[in-house]
């Protein structure tokens, strides 16, 4: 064995080649070339020594030039809009994951839910020749679209549905989200509503939903408050705060907020309880997203549930699946979403 810590070594060399890795191992280029493509095909013990001699030398594998040979880079793209909410997260793990276990890597790119930022991003990211692309949401602009759909390159969009997707879509109706929020607190015998959003735009059309919703059923006065930016337990606190500074509220007439994020809703319940109001006789508070901690607030947040995990494990099959050759029986899969109903909005009776 040669030793790579001396002057003049391997390491010292500034270049370590697949041939030097090969010569350490005691093992033909071509075993140390099967063991980097398809580890499988290559014995346990043999795999150990390559895999030895590769540690010792800090060789890296030139995945470029078996690009080059093959057309595929095995790099794949992940456009989120920000990674500190779990939900994104989960999604981004779930596709991590399955990708992986295909021998694909994943380049992560955050787009701050701005469709510019977003396009722009893309743009790099073509550059590279990603052999799949996976985005969050269908709102892109029209500059984007064009380019996406002329690359060749199989693009997932998720977390939303829409009548003329790029190219695949799996995700959820964020307006029957919102309209089925609406629907069921009015029928738990709620008539006095806030709403409390951030400026994302799927949450927005969510807000959206609710407010139509709530007018079929002629209720217009609904204090409303929207922040730029990320949503966070502060502007909960801060959010119910301004809904007080103008709304009364009491076991006569409790008030129900509606919050397009958990986050937010775990602010207000903050509030209420600083406040000294009790939940839900006098306030209600509604979530979205079911994150980890909404059945452990005090009390349990009613949220509306989407499986993150499940949005970004599907979109990954999906794009696997045409990355495979097979055409997929759905390239438009609707994932739903469910209510979920604790403690913070208690069923009232239809009045």
């Amino acid at each position: 064995m040669m030793d790579v810590s001396q002057p003049g070594s391997l390491k010292n060399r500034g270049s370590v080649t697949l041939g030097d890795v090969a010569r350490l191992a005691g093992v033909a280029p071509m075993t140390v070339s099967r063991y980097l493509n398809s580890p499988q095909a290559v014995k346990s013990a043999t795999r150990d020594k390559v895999q030895r001699a590769i540690e010792q030398t800090g060789y890296v594998h030139n995945r470029l030039a078996g690009a080059l040979r093959s057309n595929r880079t095995r790099l794949v793209a992940v456009v989120l809009p920000m990674v500190t909410n779990p939900l994104f997260s989960d999604t981004f793990q779930a596709i991590s994951t399955r990708l992986s276990a295909s021998g694909y890597q994943v380049l992560l790119g955050v787009s701050g839910h701005q469709r510019e930022q977003e396009e722009e991003l893309l743009e790099v990211i073509l550059s590279r020749r990603p052999d799949g692309i996976i985005l969050t949401g269908t709102l892109h602009t029209p500059a984007c679209r064009n380019r996406l759909r002329v690359s060749g390159v199989p693009v997932v969009e998720t977390w939303d549905l829409s009548p003329d997707p790029i190219d695949m879509l799996v995700g959820f109706s964020h307006e029957d989200a919102g309209r089925e929020t609406a629907r069921t607190l009015f029928a738990q015998g709620y008539r006095r509503y806030a709403l409390l959003a951030v400026d994302d735009p799927r949450g927005l059309r969510r807000a959206d939903s609710f407010l139509k919703a709530l007018k079929e059923q002629g209720i217009t006065d609904v204090c409303s408050h929207v922040w730029p930016g990320a949503p966070t337990l502060a502007l909960g606190r801060e959010g119910l705060s301004k809904v007080l500074e103008h709304s009364m509220t009491g076991p006569a007439q409790p008030l129900a907020v509606v919050c397009t994020s958990d986050t937010i809703a775990h602010g207000v319940l903050t509030e209420a309880a600083a406040r000294g109001l009790q939940v839900p006789y006098e306030l209600a508070v509604m979530g979205f997203g079911d994150m980890n901690f909404a059945a452990h607030t005090f009390p349990p947040l009613s949220t509306v549930k989407v499986d993150g995990t499940l949005i970004g494990d599907t979109a990954a099959q999906m794009l696997l699946q045409r990355l495979g050759g097979e055409q997929a029986v759905q390239s438009r899969i609707d994932l739903g979403f469910s209510l979920v109903e604790r403690d913070s909005t208690a069923t009232r009776g239809t009045s």
